[in-house]
């Protein structure tokens, strides 16, 4: 019998029968190859520790003294983990891995959750949102008895716009609708999303729930959780980049601007006393409303007032840099004071920004960033002119709603 070398494990088997001799050989390189794929899986750019948080400590007991999940910080990397977990698993899907291979589930697993829904867009099949959930048999193989303080029960994640051939094409249909309407409403991922984070917050309560999204994913968790607060359900809101540019924007601006500019024309021409009339008429119906305000304001707000989405937003990335700007000059605020500010002073949203000086723009909008070490962020509250237009609805209800209010 030859030998076939080192690569080869040869066996052989005598028949007994005839004489003959059979050869079966099986080659070692197939199971090498197996290996070498192994190890080119563990070392994947996007392999949870090749590229995931640091200094992210695991559950443990000591979670039951002291939640690691009260610390802002902690909260913040762990929720952008599950985000990129969503990523991966629309990766996972188009590359056809497998359970062993899958990319996705270290980054829910080290923390303890648990994958019991994904959101699949209906007209590709693609994977865009996915909820998970506390994993209470994986803690108590940690010793973790108990669920920690502060962290939610469930999770809706949503990912942002993935430039990969099976998924770009509704990925970026959705981007054009933001861009051209500032609303996702019309797209079947906003109803999905909707659904689904009704149901968890029905289930476990909405103060035990959380939604977050990037980019894209945190247009459509800013307008879902927006849609619930209308309804008095609550659910804490992590944006990663929220979009900030739209072209409907834009011409609202142009349109309040122009408004701006024939109100202070107005008042330099030269009036007579019938248009000094209708003027004192205008004082005394903002007065009114503004007394009107004042009375059912607190009614007409209550409740809506305690959803308070965290904004995470980089200076660099112009596709949410926009949040960062302010309300306006003295001027333009007292002109449209009712249309861009909540009421009674309440506070719209947190908003924590980010600026290391000039970055490339993938650098500055990718969610690596969030659960670096080095990250140094500025807490900013309610100084936002579009943080107070997107959340308008919440703190002014239309006329027929406040009428039955009072009734």
């Amino acid at each position: 019998m030859a030998k076939r070398g080192v690569e080869e494990v040869v066996v052989v088997a005598l028949e007994e029968k005839g004489g003959a001799m059979a050869v079966v050989v099986e080659e070692k390189e197939q199971k090498e190859e197996n290996e070498n794929e192994k190890e080119e899986e563990e070392a994947h750019p996007y392999a949870f520790h090749v590229s995931g948080p640091r200094n992210v400590a695991k559950p443990n007991w000591r979670d039951l003294i002291n939640s690691s999940w009260k610390d802002t910080n902690y909260k913040r990397s762990v929720i952008a983990c599950f985000i990129q977990a969503v990523y991966l698993l629309e990766l996972d899907r188009q590359e056809n891995r497998t359970v062993e291979t899958a990319l996705a589930p270290k980054w829910w697993m080290t923390f303890k959750y648990k994958l019991t829904q994904t959101l699949t867009d209906e007209r590709d099949g693609s994977i865009f949102g996915a909820v998970l959930e506390w994993d209470q048999s994986a803690a108590l193989a940690d010793f973790v008895l108990i669920r920690p303080s502060g962290a939610p029960k469930a999770v809706l994640v949503l990912r942002g716009t993935l430039l990969k051939g099976p998924t770009i094409r509704r990925d970026i249909e959705d981007d054009l609708r933001f861009l051209a309407w500032e609303s996702l409403k019309g797209s079947v991922r906003f109803k999905g999303a909707l659904e689904a984070l009704r149901t968890v917050a029905e289930r476990y309560g909405s103060s035990n729930v959380c939604i977050a999204g990037h980019s894209l994913g945190a247009g459509f968790a800013l307008q879902v959780g927006k849609a619930l607060a209308k309804e008095g359900i609550f659910v804490d809101a992590h944006l990663f980049n929220p979009p900030s540019i739209s072209i409907a924007m834009s011409l609202r601006n142009i349109g309040e601007k122009a408004g701006f500019a024939w109100k202070r024309l107005k008042s330099m021409l030269p009036s007579s006393s019938e248009p000094q009339a209708d003027c004192d008429e205008e004082i005394k119906d903002n007065s009114l409303k503004s007394w009107l305000g004042n009375i059912y304001g607190d009614k007409a707000s209550m409740g809506l007032k305690q959803w308070v989405p965290h904004l995470y937003v980089n200076n660099s990335d112009y596709i949410c840099c926009h949040y960062t700007d302010p309300e306006g000059t003295t001027e333009e605020n007292e002109a449209n004071k009712e249309n861009t500010s909540p009421t009674n002073g309440q506070v719209a949203a947190k908003l924590f920004v980010m600026s290391k000086g000039k970055q490339k723009f993938l650098e500055a909008h990718g969610l690596e960033q969030w659960w670096s070490d080095d990250l140094d962020l500025q807490l900013a509250i309610n100084k936002s002119k579009l943080i107070s237009r997107q959340l308008k609805s919440l703190y002014s209800l239309p006329a027929s709603q406040v009428t039955k209010r009072q009734r």
